[in-house]
């Protein structure tokens, strides 16, 4: 009876460890076969992290090679909060809260989560790392990581852009180019010991790809000159904007590009919405009388008028359906050359009427108004130039002379820049090429003939009127000693709650020097100038500062 009792126990204690046995080895090649890649995972996450290595952000250059935008050395700081001490953490957020003019309450955040890694501050500057350094305080340390640098601070900061704290492009040609500029990221796996201290040792390594640079046709001496002049009459004339642009009208290179309000591209955070807008591409107004270029342009192809036919101004009041047109000065008997000289508004829409809406259309079209030019630039807009199906009675008295049209500064320099080139309409670029580190062009813009406009005599002869309207006309403000210039006026009412205004106009100028071998063409636009508000008085002394400068310039450097 005895030896069965223990036999009983025996086997049962032979099940109970043959059953553990079964399940054991049942677990262990569930472990081994089903769960083998995510065990081996979590180990090597456990003694191993992986290390984004950041790419170099591509260099943007002026047309010579001078940076205008580039990456310099920053010190990103973190804490490691699991590993300090509470006095360690009170010190720090102290310290930190005075150093790096942090909020209490923000460090306090970071600073209390049970973590080994969180950041601090980003891209701090070598002078802000050593303070932060001197402090000695255990679990505060830095990542090198760059970030990005703009040496002339305000210079072209409408054509550049900025890239934001991770060196991704926010605006201008940072955005716009973002993906050629920035690189690709590599990656480094250390690995760590059971404590989870690097060891310095790389399991893989994969380099980053550096971004690649932008060559802008921009001068950045042009540039500064172009910005000195529009900074000056802004503020003079009390402006709300203004915006310059000088092209070579040859090749559509854009040499110089700048509007006002500005701000400071290395310091983002202190510049409003309104004056990070690029003005010259992205807003579109009224141009008034310097569209008239548009109409005698037409009249002169067409063979409707000849320079020196006579077209009688109505003494300054002219009726067109209901409306009255006046002039700035009550003109009688004039040429048409006269006309465009001293910019009437009667003897263009005569003109208008003559060769009829349609004409008039057809070449504002040709001249690539109510189209984006395509500039490689973000934010562009197309203007607004109606088909004469949708124009009023009126529309014949107001299109002629610059009214009932939307246009952009950009827009007008390519217009004037087809008269200057004999007719021939040249695409605006302001990128020359990209290349990668060693030099090497990837991708090249080269000049892009778009359509012939009018042809070259017709063009030559609108050049003459336009040297006539410097010469003799409303643009006499725009003369240079011993240089040929040709341009044109404009000063338009603007539209304030439905209604043309008396009191806030737009001021404009367009222009090209030396009128017998253009080398450069402008447009100097203000919007709201006053007390003075006329293109002639306001835009045309900018226009001739800048013009006097880029000549010397070029001269002095054998540009051609």
């Amino acid at each position: 009876m005895y030896f069965k009792r223990h036999s009983l126990r025996f086997v049962f204690l032979f099940l109970l460890f043959f059953c553990l046995l079964i399940f054991f080895v049942a677990k262990l090649i569930f472990i081994q076969v089903f769960k083998s890649d995510y065990l081996s995972g979590l180990a090597d996450r456990q003694h191993s992290h992986i290390l984004r290595l950041e790419p170099k952000r591509g260099t943007i250059y002026d047309r010579k090679l001078r940076p205008l935008a580039l990456n310099v050395t920053a010190y990103s700081l973190y804490a490691s909060p699991r590993t300090m001490s509470e006095e360690q953490r009170d010190k720090a957020i102290k310290a930190l809260q005075k150093m790096l003019g942090l909020e209490e309450s923000f460090l306090k955040d970071r600073m209390n989560r049970d973590k080994n890694f969180i950041w601090i501050a980003r891209k701090l500057s070598p002078e802000q790392a050593d303070k932060v350094k001197a402090l000695k305080i255990k679990g505060l340390d830095f990542m090198k990581e760059s970030r990005r640098y703009y040496p002339g601070q305000s210079l072209a900061a409408h054509i550049i852009g900025f890239a934001g704290i991770d060196n991704y492009g926010l605006e201008g040609l940072e955005l716009e180019y973002n993906e050629f500029l920035r690189g690709q990221f590599g990656m480094a796996q250390i690995l760590r010991d059971a404590k989870q201290r690097e060891l310095l040792i790389q399991k893989s390594f994969l380099l980053p790809r550096d971004g690649f640079d932008l060559v802008l046709t921009i001068d950045e001496t042009i540039q500064y000159f172009a910005e000195q002049a529009l900074d000056k009459a802004f503020k003079k004339h009390h402006a709300k904007g203004a915006s310059i642009i000088v092209m070579n009208p040859k090749t559509g290179e854009i040499l110089a590009l700048a509007n006002r309000p500005t701000y400071n591209l290395s310091d983002i955070g202190s510049s409003a919405l309104d004056s990070r807008r690029n003005r010259s591409v992205s807003d579109m107004y009224e141009p008034g009388s310097v569209f008239k270029i548009v109409t005698a342009s037409a009249a002169l192809e067409e063979d409707a008028f000849g320079e020196d036919d006579e077209i009688f101004c109505e003494n300054g009041e002219y009726r067109v359906a209901n409306h009255i047109l006046h002039d700035h000065h009550a003109q009688g008997t004039l040429t048409f050359k006269g006309v465009i000289e001293q910019s009437s508004n009667i003897g263009t829409v005569k003109v208008a009427q003559k060769i009829g809406g349609k004409i008039v259309n057809h070449y504002a079209r040709l001249f690539q108004f109510g189209k984006a030019t395509g500039i490689n630039l973000p934010g562009e807009v197309p203007g607004v130039l109606k088909p004469v199906s949708r124009w009023s009675g009126t529309s014949i008295g107001a299109v002629p002379i610059g009214h009932e049209v939307g246009v952009t500064p950009l827009q007008l320099v390519c217009a004037v820049s087809a008269i200057a080139n004999g007719g021939i309409y040249m695409k605006p670029f302001i990128v020359q090429y990209i290349r990668d580190q060693k030099g090497e062009v990837i991708n090249g813009f080269f000049p892009q003939p778009i359509t012939e406009v009018i042809s070259q005599e017709t063009a030559e002869r609108v050049k003459n009127i336009l040297v006539g309207v410097v010469d003799n006309g409303t643009g006499r403000r725009a003369q240079i000693k011993g240089v040929k210039v040709a341009g044109k006026t404009g000063t338009a009412q603007k539209i304030v709650n439905g209604v043309y205004s008396h009191s806030k106009y737009y001021a404009t100028f367009i222009g090209f020097a030396p009128a017998d071998d253009p080398k450069i063409a402008m447009v100097v636009f203000f919007d709201e100038p006053h007390p003075n508000h006329y293109g002639g008085t306001v835009s045309a002394p900018v226009f001739r500062e800048v013009v006097e400068n880029v000549l010397k310039y070029l001269r002095a450097n054998d540009v051609k």
